[in-house]
Parts: structure tokens; C-alpha cells; sequence
């Protein structure tokens, strides 16, 4: 059984996806350390004329603070934001009204910690891309049991293609003319619809 260790991300990019798409099993340690600028508490969707980055907003600010306790500031209007930004992205895609109502119930849920908000997304997200993988949450202790350690690797200051993870294969966008690669895999869901895991698999770089 192939069992993968990676860092949880809110609403994952497509490098997240390329990365464990052959995993049987996902390690998840919410005992690691949260890092700042880290895809943990962000996401990038394609509007009408740029790349924007949804930032979830997080109560304090302390160092050496464990992802798990990480809590989400509902003191801040962000799931609006966050919601307005999908539908003003997304609202035209072909199969944006299949797969919205399900993300928008998550958003208005007011989950208190992120690391259970960004769970619930990607077991969302791993179902609609119908890829059976099985979730573990584990301790820090029990990471040496895994098969391939990714935590600490998929960081948004670091260009995908310095990785041999993902190779952008182009799908119809709905804006502009370039093809924009490694957004939420959001993007790909309402544009592709049944056709995301195949793009998925085909953007898996070969070694």
C-alpha cells in the first residue's frame, strides 16, 4: 500500500493532487509546525483579469504554533470574500453549479480550527475527483511507517517546475488567453468537470 506524507493545503493547488494521485493512503500530522506564507491557510483562483490569492485569516500570530491548533478568524468577513471571488471566477463554468454547493457548505460552516476546514475540503475535492484515498491523521512519532515523505516540499514561494512533481497540461480556462497553471484545483473541478482526474494524471511529470 502506497502511504504518502504531505502538508495539508486550503483547497489544494494541482501540484498537491499530482503529488499524491498514486497514494492509497494520506498522512496528515497536524502536530508539524505551522509555517508562515505556506499553502496551508492559502489558495490562487483565476479571475477575469489576474491570479488571485485567498487568504484564510488566522488568530494570532505566535511562533512554533502546531497546525492543529491553528484557529480560523471569523472576526474577519473572509468567507464572503472568498465565496464572492469563486462565483465572480467561476459562476459561468460548465460545471460550476454541480460542484458549488458543496464548497459554498463548507464556507458556512465557521469551522473553528483550520486544519479541520482544509480536511473537509479535500475530502470534498478528492471526491469529486472520484480518487479513493484513504485520510490519516497521524502523530509526529509515526512518520518513519510512511512510504514518501513530501511535508516541507510544496512551498508558493518555489516554482512548481524547480519540482518533479507537476507538468502544466493546459485545459479550457475561462479567462484570457494563456493558460494559468498550479491554481486551486477549483479551477480545474468547474471548467473540467469529469474530465479533472484524467488532466490530473496526465500532469503528472514523468521522471
Amino acid at each position: 500500500m502506497s502511504k504518502i506524507a504531505i502538508d495539508l493545503q486550503y483547497l489544494p493547488n494541482l501540484e498537491f493532487f499530482c503529488a499524491i494521485w498514486e497514494a492509497e493512503e494520506l498522512w496528515l500530522c497536524a502536530g508539524d509546525t505551522y509555517q508562515r506564507k505556506s499553502w496551508f491557510n492559502r489558495t490562487q483562483i483565476r479571475l477575469s483579469n489576474k491570479v488571485e490569492m485567498l487568504s484564510v485569516p488566522i488568530v494570532g500570530r505566535r511562533p512554533r504554533v502546531s497546525l492543529g491548533s491553528i484557529k480560523v478568524d471569523y472576526q474577519q468577513k473572509w468567507q464572503k470574500n472568498h465565496l464572492r471571488g469563486i462565483q465572480s471566477g467561476y459562476g459561468k463554468a460548465p460545471f460550476f453549479e454541480y460542484f458549488f454547493p458543496e464548497i459554498e457548505g463548507v464556507f458556512q460552516k465557521q469551522t473553528s480550527h483550520l486544519w479541520e476546514l482544509n480536511l473537509e475540503f479535500l475530502t470534498i475535492c478528492l471526491k469529486l475527483l472520484q480518487r479513493p484515498v484513504k485520510l490519516r491523521v497521524v502523530e509526529n512519532s509515526e512518520i518513519e511507517g510512511v512510504d514518501t515523505d513530501l511535508r516541507g516540499l510544496l512551498k508558493p514561494g518555489e516554482p512548481f517546475l524547480e519540482r518533479s512533481i507537476y507538468q502544466a497540461v493546459p485545459y479550457q480556462q475561462l479567462f484570457g488567453l494563456d493558460f494559468e497553471p498550479n491554481l486551486s484545483v477549483l479551477d480545474l473541478l468547474f471548467c473540467e468537470g469529469p474530465s479533472a482526474g484524467s488532466i490530473i494524471r496526465k500532469s503528472i511529470k514523468k521522471e
